[in-house]
């Protein structure tokens, strides 16, 4: 199982200049405090990222791989859905760069990522 599939990560439209996905929050995602671990949200923003970068560049005989990912979190949640909202910022030949913003149920920012993937051939 993929790291998606073992989060249940949803991803749910793809293109080159945006992308948006989201999870359904249980159990597997909280820390022990009982709220959402940095690491999904992390996760989520990368994954997503990755994924449209490589919808992008596959065609061409390209890979896409995670570079950096800078998240900074704003409001813990415990339950109900993480959204993903990906703006592709660079466009470039051998990296992408994407802002990714991840808002709780009533739309309220959780954390924002800044993530770098890496082009390079297969």
């Amino acid at each position: 199982m993929t790291l998606d599939e073992t989060l249940g990560f949803e991803l749910v439209t793809l293109d080159e200049a945006s992308a948006h996905a989201r999870v359904d929050i249980d159990e597997r995602h909280l820390q022990p405090l009982g709220v959402v671990h940095g690491g999904v949200y992390a996760a989520l923003a990368e994954s997503l990222a990755s994924h449209a970068t490589a919808r992008a560049v596959g065609p061409s005989g390209l890979v896409a791989l995670g570079l950096s990912n800078d998240t900074s979190f704003f409001r813990p949640i415990s339950s109900g859905t993480i959204r993903a909202d990906a703006e592709r910022l660079h466009r470039g030949r051998t990296t992408w760069v994407w802002d990714v913003r991840l808002t709780d149920d009533d739309g309220r920012l959780c954390a924002s990522s800044r993530v770098t993937v890496a082009v390079r051939p297969r």
